[in-house]
């Protein structure tokens, strides 16, 4: 799969972790292939409520290993709610200082609870004693929460959802900022081309047809800004 993700052209892939296990395969997947996978480390919102402080000792653990390019995939959902909205917020927080502390980026999950992921990201940035680096990944905000935290110095994800007319939010968010300050995604395994399709690190490029599409621009002029912001992220 990464040797097809790289004969179509993609560059990096960053993989992200969503508990201890997939954060130390995460890990091993970037020593594997150094150069084209970078790792993230994290706790999903689904798992908060595993969190016990080995847990969180072995976390901390991952978070200084020199391979970890960011933190992630932290953050809230309050759509499926499968961790207690009190435990997410304190896996969320303590995650946002330990990214903090080493001066590292985050990968940021939202799912209905904009208002309080924006909250927390502006407190966190305002705190973290250097320039806010992070991504809000498959984003379903909307132009103004786009531009709100563009201001601040994150960044927006974009998956394939932008290319469906019922991604209102997203695709006003799409035109509305600049370049440089957003990225593409696949969210694989889901948000996928469809049923039947693997969703593969090459449908990053169907996203950006599309945006290129939305924006009115040619492929070509959005890709080095992509490239740009990437590297920014990851301090690559």
């Amino acid at each position: 799969m990464i040797a097809r993700a790289v004969e179509a052209g993609l560059e990096r892939i960053l993989v992200p972790g969503w508990d201890i296990a997939s954060s130390e395969a995460a890990l091993e997947l970037a020593a594997r292939h150094p150069g084209v996978v970078d790792a993230a480390v994290g706790i999903h919102p689904h798992d908060a409520a595993s969190m016990d402080e080995p847990a969180w000792a072995r976390l901390e653990a991952l978070i200084a290993d020199p391979r970890a390019r960011a933190v992630g995939e932290i953050g809230l959902d309050h759509f499926r709610s499968l961790s207690p909205h009190d435990a997410q917020r304190e896996v969320f927080d303590r995650q946002l200082a330990l990214a903090a502390d080493r001066g590292l980026p985050v990968l940021v999950h939202d799912r209905d609870a904009h208002d309080e992921v924006i909250d927390a990201l502006l407190a966190w940035a305002g705190r973290a004693g250097q320039p806010a680096r992070g991504v809000l990944h498959a984003f379903s905000g909307d132009a103004a929460m786009a531009q709100r935290l563009a201001q601040a110095g994150f960044l927006v994800s974009f998956a394939l959802p932008v290319a469906f007319g019922s991604a209102v939010g997203p695709r006003a968010a799409a035109t509305a900022l600049a370049a440089g300050s957003f990225l593409v995604e696949t969210d694989s395994p889901y948000l996928g081309p469809d049923r039947e399709a693997r969703n593969e690190p090459p449908t990053t490029l169907r996203v950006v047809a599309q945006l290129a599409r939305l924006r009115g621009e040619d492929v070509r002029a959005l890709v080095a800004p992509i490239r740009e912001a990437y590297r920014s992220l990851v301090g690559a």
